[in-house]
């Protein structure tokens, strides 16, 4: 090394050392501190001055441990299986661009060991993962939570993706931005447009061209339905499809064999009824109508929707529109 660090620093770089290169299955000796020191840092020390500076470093609260095979640390703020979520986290979530993802992946990997990373093997598959091609995801976020700070409103660009597989503008808006909600493994933004008079949850991944206006944001209790504030699980039930329409009381009939698939999209707050036929239950949940004709379509082979007869109407008119399109 050219350039050799004064001794001072080396406090500094042993933590450093065992940050990167140690752990409990990989134990550093003295000897082999005093050679990271200097091939990377060009620092001469003896074994008495490591041991010190250890010493030094647990006074300071470092969580070092030491036997015969060496030293260790022993503590970081993230255990490898947290790291190992937090980053198929991010793999999976499909707002974030591939360009992001890798660079949160690679400080993710950073809050570990050299040893961690070569055991995170799908970190060099992130371009394959079906990723948004928004960039301004981050940024949108930050002028959001200003917004929300400053109680004014937001304008953008929402767009559609084309044939082309690229964000076309379908329209602008102008919001009062209230809370950014994740679900289906997208972020939504909830907020209520002055211009249609209700509450929209626009993907954030769909939306450019952010900024900030100097019209004063409508205070939410002034909303009708949320007059006493957000209600998040009744929300996370009601619109497994993040719709805006309003809720309403829905029955249906399913087969036995998917309760739990019930549970998964609306919740606890589903309520359930024996029938006389033991393969078949009742559930009765409050939920968006537009959410439910698109959720019973989805499992149409066992369910059927049995009040209000509104939406087994419109139902029973896809069915009948679908079957046209395959000449049935």
């Amino acid at each position: 090394m050219d350039n050799f660090e004064p001794k001072k620093l080396a406090l500094l770089r042993i933590w450093q050392i065992l940050w990167e290169h140690s752990d409990y299955n990989h134990p550093l000796t003295q000897e082999e501190i005093s050679e990271y020191l200097q091939k990377d840092y060009g620092i001469v020390l003896e074994r008495k001055a490591i041991s010190r500076n250890l010493s030094l470093l647990r006074e300071a609260g470092a969580e070092i441990e030491s036997s015969r095979e060496g030293s260790f640390l022993d503590y970081r703020d993230f255990e490898d299986s947290e790291l190992h979520l937090l980053i198929d986290g991010v793999l999976c979530s499909k707002h974030i661009t591939a360009k992001h993802s890798a660079n949160l992946i690679d400080r993710l990997c950073k809050l570990s060991n050299k040893y961690f990373r070569s055991h995170v093997k799908n970190i060099y598959s992130v371009g394959d993962w079906s990723k948004t091609e928004n960039p301004a995801l981050f940024y949108n976020i930050e002028l959001i939570d200003t917004a929300i700070e400053q109680k004014c409103r937001i304008g953008y660009d929402y767009n559609k993706i084309g044939i082309d597989k690229k964000l076309h503008k379908s329209s602008y808006q102008v919001v009062t931005p209230y809370q950014m909600l994740l679900h289906n493994q997208r972020y939504y933004l909830m907020a209520y447009s002055e211009y249609w008079g209700n509450m929209v949850f626009h993907r954030l991944d769909r939306i450019t061209n952010m900024r900030l206006t100097e019209e004063k944001a409508t205070p939410l209790s002034t909303v009708s339905g949320y007059e006493n504030g957000l209600d998040y699980k009744k929300l996370a039930s009601s619109m497994p499809y993040m719709y805006s329409d309003k809720p309403e009381r829905i029955t249906f009939l399913a087969d036995a064999g998917i309760v739990d698939q019930i549970v998964d999209w609306f919740g606890n707050e589903v309520r359930f009824a024996k029938c006389p036929d033991e393969e078949k239950v009742e559930a009765t949940v409050t939920a968006s109508p537009n959410a439910m004709v698109h959720w019973a379509m989805q499992y149409i082979d066992y369910v059927e929707v049995t009040a209000p007869e509104s939406i087994r109407d419109r139902i029973c008119n896809s069915l009948q529109n679908g079957m046209k399109k395959y000449h049935v």
